[in-house]
This record gives structure tokens, C-alpha cells and sequence, in this order.
């Protein structure tokens, strides 16, 4: 008898261990333990979408034929660690082997190839996880010899490996990307359908009642949970989008407005990185829109690239570069995280909407999260590994493998540009301008030298001028700096005096 470990992100009936494993022989282990839902301070809506999907795949693979052991939360157990459950049913079943799907960090999946025979004394079995579309082997290999690894050229594979707004070896109307259509702001046109929303059965009350009493102190509110916590409910999340959302995904999914936490997106991520919903099948479903001619364009393939292209990218440079690449901090950042990414507390307008729609919801979209907080932990100087942990703990669909990449280096610059070739560093005004968050806020966005000047405006200019060294050869920032060298002095060392104010007193903003 062999026991089958599904972790928490690996709720797919056609994983790849399940295929191989016997429901006339072997058992099915679940666990949910302390010491992954609490090495960061997880969102309690992200502890209670897993935990009740869990529970409910559980319930499936039960309705199916399966023995399924489920170890439940229990903050007394002596069994903490994964490591320790596995080890107790293991003994109990005289098991002669642990069969599963390789897993989605670093350090669980290391522990498990290299450590867990050894200490559970039977053969381990790690299958290859097929759900993404390029394995880590496939894409060390298009990695190989690669002077720099830039996620477009291996976002065109993907659409000639999966055919995907593909004509033969041409792209769907004659250009790859179509990201230059997708910045719209929003002004209130076209109108925003209404969310979808799904009935709570117990195991659902269960489990948010249990993350109410254990995880209270875990920032985050555990009221406003809106998730789907079954595949067949994922499905329908999936069918809205597509018919309400996804036609004007394309042209805002880049704008922003104040206390509108969705707009346009789809809030699909979550129920993908934990296996709910495949990534092909979520492309499929939008590329069907696109041929019945119910979406344009724009819309189809900015959301295709977003999964085949960035998704699976950065999936690969996680594996390609672990364990040194969570250690980066190329910028030299030494500031502590400011005090409001955890209470919200904060007079600048954009990071506070940004905060409530994190706090309130356990998801921003990845503007609010690139261009707001984002932004402002990198100009700011914040140290990497604690933006890192922030965001692997506030959001729903952050797991390691995918959140690293996407802060360290795309947010935060902290590879050197191994990831991308700037720095996402900018003013007040892209928010201004793609946002109508200034308009309300305690600081003017038109000025940067003030008592009230927007923090963005002079923080952004410092950062420029304190990384000057590193940055100043690079060919997409010339203009940036021609720009602060054509100020008078006198402008430049007010707003480089604004700039250490704020630095200053940081928490104070």
C-alpha cells in the first residue's frame, strides 16, 4: 500500500501522482498543518480558500472510490510539520512508499527530494508536474546559452508550443503582443457587471469559523470572503469572466479606481496556482470568445500571455536560480518595511485603496501591486526579502514560486535586471494618470518639492539619482536622466531634500 501526499496548491483530479496511484490499494493523505499556514502571517482568506478546497477535492476523491486520510487543522497536534503527518500515516498503514507531484517552493520541494527517505525510512516518489505548460527541464534547456532571458521571446514558444492565437507560425493578426491597446483608464465606462457570488455549504462555515478563532491575528478580514472553494465553482468564475469581464479586460487592465478592487479581471489566479483550474484550459476558454467573436483581440491575448507567457516564465527563472535567487538585494536595500503594509494606515490615497482592496479581499491586481505598493517599497529602498514575505502572506493566489520572481525581481529590481531590463520605478504620475486616486488624496500630485508634495514625486527622482552608478548605462533610462540633468540645481537638491524628509519619517506618510 502506497500513500498519495496532494498538497494544498495540487486539487486536480488528473495530477499527475493520482494517475498512477490505485484506489483499490493505496490511500490518499491530506494535511493541513501549522507550519505552512503559519511560517508568514497568511491572509485568513487565503487559509480558508485552501483549507475548504481541500476539504471539498477530499470529499470528491471520496465520492470517487478513494481512502482518503485527512489530517485537519489542530493547533494542539503534535504532528506540526508536513513532515510529521506523513511520517505518523505512513507508520500507521505500514506504508511502502510516499507517491506525489512535485510541489511549488523551494524549500518543501528540496526537503522532499532529498531528506524525506531517508528520515520516513520507504522510497519517496516525486512525479513531474504537468499542469504547467514548460517543465523545469524544458525550460533550463530554452534558457541555455541565453545572454539575457526575456520573458517575450519565450512567450512566442509558448503560442507555438500550445498553438494558441496561432495562424500556422504567424501570430493572430500579425503582431505578438498587444500590450500597447491595454492602458485605458477607467472612468466609470463602460459599467462594471455585477460580481459573481457563491451559496457557503458547512464544510465552507466550518472552516471559516475555525481560521476566525486561529488566525484572528493574521492581517487580513475573514468577512468579506467571496471565493470559489470547488472546481465547479472556479468553473463558473471562469464562464463569468468570459462572458461579462474579459471584453474589456484588454483595453483596462492596467487602469485603477478608488474602492474598485476588480474592474475588469478576473480573479481566476488563485483557483489556478492551487489547482482548481488548469491554465490551458482557462487560455482555451478565452480563445473561444475571441473565434465566436465575442472579445476582441487585445482582450484574448492579454490575458493568454498573462498565463502561457508571464505565469509560466517566471515559474521557470523560480526553479532555474533556487535557493540563491530569494537572497538578492543587487540595489543594497536596508529599510525596514514601513508600518501602514501592515495596518493600512497611510494618507497617500493610492496605497491606502491599495491596502483596503488587499486586506478586504487577499487580492490587488498586479498594477496596484507593481505601480502602488510595489513601486513605493522599491524607491523607497526597501529591504527585499521583507516585501517578499508581505506579499507571499496578503495575497490569495501568492505561492513561492510565482510570488518570488514577480517581487524580488520584477517589483523590486533586486536580481539586477536578470528578470527584467528596468527597473518599474516611477513618479506620481503614471498612478495620476492611469488612476483617480489623486484627486481625493492628502498630497498634491502636482508638485514634488512641498510640505504636501506627493511622497511618489521626490522618492522617485532619489532613487534614480542614489542607483545613478548602476542604472545611468542602461539605454531604456538615458532619457530619465537628461531630464533631471536639465532641472536647475537649485530644483534638484529641493526635491533630493524632500526625498530624505520622507525617508526619514517614513512611517509617518
Amino acid at each position: 500500500m502506497r500513500i498519495g501526499l496532494i498538497l494544498g496548491d495540487q486539487l486536480t483530479h488528473s495530477l499527475a501522482s493520482l494517475r498512477v496511484l490505485d484506489p483499490t490499494c493505496d490511500r490518499i493523505l491530506m494535511a493541513e498543518v501549522a507550519a505552512e499556514a503559519s511560517y508568514v502571517p497568511h491572509h485568513p482568506q487565503k487559509i480558508a480558500l485552501i483549507f475548504s478546497a481541500m476539504r471539498h477535492f477530499a470529499a470528491e476523491l471520496r465520492n470517487q472510490g478513494w481512502q482518503v486520510d485527512y489530517h485537519e487543522y489542530d493547533v494542539q497536534s503534535s504532528c506540526s510539520t508536513l513532515l510529521s503527518v506523513v511520517q505518523s500515516y505512513a507508520t500507521e498503514f505500514s506504508a511502502s512508499a510516499i507517491i506525489t507531484t512535485e510541489c511549488g517552493e523551494y524549500r518543501l520541494q528540496h526537503a522532499i527530494s532529498n531528506a524525506w527517505q531517508q528520515q520516513l525510512g520507504i522510497p519517496v516518489e516525486c512525479y513531474i508536474d504537468d499542469r504547467f505548460i514548460c517543465s523545469q527541464a524544458e525550460f533550463a534547456q530554452w534558457a541555455q546559452g541565453r545572454k539575457q532571458l526575456r520573458m517575450e521571446y519565450f512567450y512566442r514558444d509558448m503560442r507555438r508550443k500550445t498553438g494558441l492565437l496561432m495562424q500556422g507560425d504567424k501570430p493572430e493578426g500579425g503582431d505578438w503582443n498587444y500590450d500597447a491597446d491595454n492602458r485605458k483608464r477607467w472612468n466609470g465606462d463602460p459599467s462594471l457587471p455585477d460580481p459573481i457570488a457563491f451559496a457557503r455549504d458547512d464544510i465552507d462555515k466550518t472552516v471559516i469559523k475555525l481560521v476566525t478563532e486561529e488566525f484572528s491575528h493574521h492581517p487580513g478580514n475573514i468577512d468579506t470572503f467571496e471565493w470559489a472553494t470547488t472546481r465547479q465553482q472556479a468553473l463558473e468564475a471562469l464562464a463569468h469572466f468570459v462572458r461579462f469581464r474579459l471584453p474589456y479586460f484588454g483595453d483596462y487592465q492596467d487602469a485603477m479606481a478608488k474602492d474598485q478592487h476588480q474592474l475588469f479581471h478576473s480573479l481566476l489566479s488563485p483557483y489556478i496556482n492551487c489547482g482548481l483550474l488548469l491554465p490551458l484550459e482557462v487560455c482555451q476558454a478565452a480563445l473561444k470568445a475571441y473565434e465566436d467573436n465575442h472579445v476582441p483581440l487585445n482582450a484574448a491575448e492579454g490575458f493568454i500571455r498573462q498565463i502561457i507567457g508571464w505565469r509560466e516564465y517566471v515559474r521557470g527563472i523560480y526553479w532555474l536560480n533556487m535557493p540563491q535567487y530569494a537572497h538578492l538585494n543587487k540595489l543594497g536595500n536596508t529599510r525596514d518595511l514601513p508600518r501602514y503594509y501592515w495596518d493600512s494606515d497611510t494618507k497617500m490615497a493610492c496605497m491606502s485603496d491599495a491596502f483596503k482592496t488587499t486586506f478586504d479581499h487577499a487580492y490587488a491586481h498586479h498594477i496596484q501591486r507593481l505601480m502602488v505598493t510595489g513601486n513605493f517599497a522599491l524607491i523607497a529602498g526597501i529591504k527585499p526579502e521583507d516585501v517578499c514575505d508581505w506579499y507571499l502572506a496578503v495575497y490569495a493566489d501568492a505561492y513561492d514560486w510565482v510570488e518570488l520572481p514577480n517581487t524580488l525581481g520584477m517589483v523590486m529590481h533586486a536580481d539586477g535586471g536578470y528578470l527584467g531590463s528596468k527597473p518599474y520605478a516611477a513618479s506620481g504620475n503614471y498612478i495620476h494618470k492611469m488612476s483617480n486616486y489623486c484627486s481625493g488624496c492628502h498630497y498634491s500630485i502636482k508638485t514634488s518639492t512641498e510640505h504636501d508634495s506627493c511622497p511618489f514625486n521626490s522618492l522617485y527622482w532619489h532613487f534614480i539619482q542614489r542607483h545613478k552608478e548602476q542604472f545611468n548605462g542602461n539605454p531604456r533610462m538615458t532619457m530619465i536622466y537628461r531630464s533631471f540633468e536639465k532641472m536647475d540645481s537649485g530644483k534638484q537638491q529641493a526635491i533630493l531634500n524632500r526625498a530624505e524628509y520622507l525617508l526619514s519619517h517614513i512611517d509617518e506618510l
